[in-house]
């Protein structure tokens, strides 16, 4: 009875306090085990690879429906309104803009500090046995890849385009199908309504789901890396972890405000304390989507009317990932360094485009960035398996992140209102202000 009564209080913590009990057992196993160390007669190398490869088959099933649904349920709510042409370019275009502001700030520091570089990456490359095949692969990239990537936006199979998660390819059909879908009436177009909506609910409920069996997938895969590769791992993943937090610190404070300020003409920080509890909550839930009501709340109490919150919050949940993008290209390229692979200009130029196209497609919930990792990993011709090395750490950069991924989207919604002329209480400069 004690025992089962410790087991339910177990399962009754939150989830980031289950993954770090997984974190400290996997550590507890590794600490004694090496490559040659059994359970019942098997590899345990060999069973927490079944376990972990478990988990990441589940992270890879529900990338095209995921991704497809949220597309299309997103454009069509966006091009539904009558604002679509003025506001909705707007939003779109600071949107992409500080997007690709937070790639770019994660790509610098992350080529300055080289956390996967040194010792700690020889180590990780020992824990993945396909390096020497992933440096082939990735030696072999040029500009012609990024060209071939583009020209296969337009999918002579949308079936096939699907079956080989050309992510591209699957954005295009979303916006097209999302767009025209606006356009129907009647009770075809509400159908196809329910339908896309009911899709994505149902990939988000499934995400939330896989996401219950995170401990042991990090139980797993973080075992596995320790006991093949060693502690040395731990070394990297620290400095791993103050990179990806700098870049962040970054964006969150200096330009994203630079931004209210300069373009809105609003006092950055009296704005963050009116939309402080949308920030707070992003940061304890990890869930953009979970924050959504508070961050409507928050930015209507900062004075800005509800014909803009209602347009760009829930669009922004969906296809404004700035501290997501920032954390993919920064994993990606973490995870190439560990392998010993020098990226040249247009290899990184592709994980920097990749990374703002997938962090457009996805979910706001926990750790779905890890179903985007695993396709950039894939385009560029990187073991999947690297995202073993980030589990580890994974939830509090997650919390992080989804803190930035929140406040960009208030950032644009007060930015969008600012250039239709609504003036936001106290959240701008005056003359006697020193």
């Amino acid at each position: 009875m004690e025992g089962n009564s410790w087991f339910g209080r177990v399962l009754a913590l939150p989830l980031h306090w289950q993954i770090a009990i997984a974190l400290a057992l996997a550590v507890l196993v590794a600490l004694p085990a090496d490559a040659q160390t059994t359970l019942f007669g098997a590899s345990l190398v060999g069973v927490l690879s079944f376990f972990g490869d478990l988990f990441l088959n589940a992270l890879k099933m529900i990338v095209v429906p995921l991704i497809l649904a949220s597309i299309i349920v997103g454009v069509r709510n966006m091009a539904g309104q009558e604002a679509f042409g003025r506001v909705g370019g707007k939003t779109l275009g600071f949107y992409v803009a500080t997007g690709f502001g937070a790639i770019l700030t994660g790509l610098i520091l992350v080529n300055l500090v080289g956390p996967g570089e040194g010792t700690s990456g020889e180590a990780m490359r020992s824990a993945l046995p396909d390096a020497g095949e992933a440096l082939d692969k990735v030696e072999g990239r040029s500009a012609a890849d990024l060209v071939g990537i583009i020209s296969r936006a337009v999918p002579p199979n949308i079936l096939e385009a699907a079956l080989e998660t050309q992510l591209l390819a699957l954005i295009f059909v979303g916006v097209v199908f999302g767009y025209f879908m606006s356009r129907m009436s009647g009770p075809p177009a509400e159908a196809l309504q329910n339908f896309w909506q009911g899709v994505h609910d149902v990939m988000i409920m499934i995400t939330m789901w896989i996401m219950r069996f995170a401990p042991i997938g990090v139980f797993a895969l973080v075992g596995k890396t320790l006991i093949v590769s060693g502690f040395a791992v731990l070394g990297s993943l620290l400095l791993f972890v103050v990179t990806v937090a700098a870049a962040l610190a970054v964006h969150f404070f200096l330009w994203l405000p630079l931004l209210l300020r300069m373009v809105g003409g609003i006092r950055p920080y009296a704005y963050y304390g009116k939309i402080l509890p949308a920030q707070l909550t992003a940061f304890s839930t990890a869930s953009s989507s979970a924050t959504l009501p508070v961050t409507i709340n928050s930015a209507e109490q900062a004075g800005i009317p509800k014909r803009i919150t209602s347009f760009v919050l829930p669009l922004g949940a969906t296809v404004n990932m700035d501290g997501t993008a920032l954390y993919e290209c920064v994993v990606v390229i973490f995870i190439a360094q560990a392998l010993g692979i020098d990226l040249t200009f247009m290899q990184q130029f592709l994980v920097v485009l990749l990374a703002l196209l997938t962090s457009i497609g996805v979910a706001g919930i926990p750790a779905a960035s890890l179903v985007a990792i695993t396709l950039i990993l894939t385009a560029v011709g990187l073991p999947v398996e690297g995202v073993a090395l980030v589990l580890a750490v994974d939830r509090l950069l997650d919390m992080c992140r989804t803190a930035v991924n929140v406040t960009s989207d208030l950032t644009v919604t007060a930015l969008v209102a600012s250039s239709e002329g609504e003036k936001l209480p106290d959240a701008y400069g005056n003359e006697d202000e020193a």
